[in-house]
């Protein structure tokens, strides 16, 4: 997931806004992987969902984890560079840690903070001196990065109650079907803006993979994850982005190893590891 997720901030950053701009292409986003769920679903079990107990926590899942996270980000990675996107969304496990202490009345572990704090500061170190620069004329798009980063935490937080009575596909089936009724509004105008016959099969394989890897593929890994792993350790693996994103520079030789970057990238296992531990400091009272 980490890996497809480095990879998505270039290839979005490619496609937007000389292709398509931010809300059009996020109806591409969800009502494909909307489709695709549909599809997926028919080979799983049959499960009825009680509405009235959990239909508002659907659609409030629907609301952070598709359409205003999305809406967020793209949008604000079409005003803003891909390494400010990046930086900004080291943010997610921090707004995990602190939502699912508050919501779901989970410990938070002295393991837990330390360890985000050391990938953190690992993946800092890491892009320090790549360019990220925060002014006037990126604020707005790294204000609406910062809000997604908020908003995908929350639906990590609340997905949680869902997996634990619904099958993955079941919830991710119906956490998209809603998004897609809620983001057409959003992203239609520009949808039918965009400059469908300029696209090359490039970027037509561009947007494809944000369709079906960066959308299908990981919200379906990280329905399987959250409930496995808990939503803390599922957003601590956002730290392992920038290590990935590293290895595929220096893999494509635009970039070189040195020592800055072999000490921030122990910096970050080192962090992602402490915080799949289990030493209590505070513990919520319910």
């Amino acid at each position: 997931m980490s890996l497809i997720y480095a990879i998505t901030f270039s290839l979005a950053k490619d496609v937007m806004p000389e292709y398509i701009r931010g809300s059009g292409f996020i109806v591409l986003r969800v009502c494909g992987a909307a489709i695709l769920f549909g599809i997926a679903s028919l080979f799983a079990r049959k499960e009825k969902v009680n509405w009235k107990l959990h239909g508002p926590r659907i659609l409030l899942c629907s609301v952070l984890g598709v359409m205003a996270n999305m809406l967020m980000f793209f949008k604000g990675l079409e005003i803003t560079t891909p390494i400010n996107a990046a930086v900004l969304m080291l943010a997610t496990p921090i707004f995990v840690l602190l939502l699912n202490s508050l919501i779901n009345k989970q410990s938070i572990l002295l393991t837990q903070f330390a360890g985000i704090m050391l990938a953190t500061f690992g993946c800092l170190f890491l892009m320090s001196g790549k360019g990220f620069s925060f002014n006037a004329r990126t604020m707005p798009g790294d204000i609406l990065v910062l809000i997604n980063a908020i908003f995908y935490a929350g639906y990590l937080v609340f997905a949680k109650e869902l997996f634990n009575h619904y099958h993955t596909l079941t919830v991710s089936k119906y956490t998209f079907l809603f998004g897609a009724i809620l983001v057409i509004p959003f992203g239609w105008s520009e949808l039918r803006e965009a400059r469908f016959e300029a696209m090359d099969f490039e970027i037509i394989v561009k947007i494809l993979f944000v369709i079906v890897f960066t959308t299908f593929v990981t919200y379906l890994l990280n329905s399987w994850s959250i409930l496995k792993a808990g939503p803390t350790l599922v957003g601590a693996y956002i730290y392992l982005q920038p290590i990935l994103a590293a290895i595929i520079a220096i893999l494509l030789k635009k970039d070189e190893l040195n020592m800055q970057k072999i000490l921030a990238i122990l910096f970050i296992f080192a962090g992602v590891f402490i915080t799949s531990t289990k030493t209590k400091w505070y513990k919520s009272k319910a």
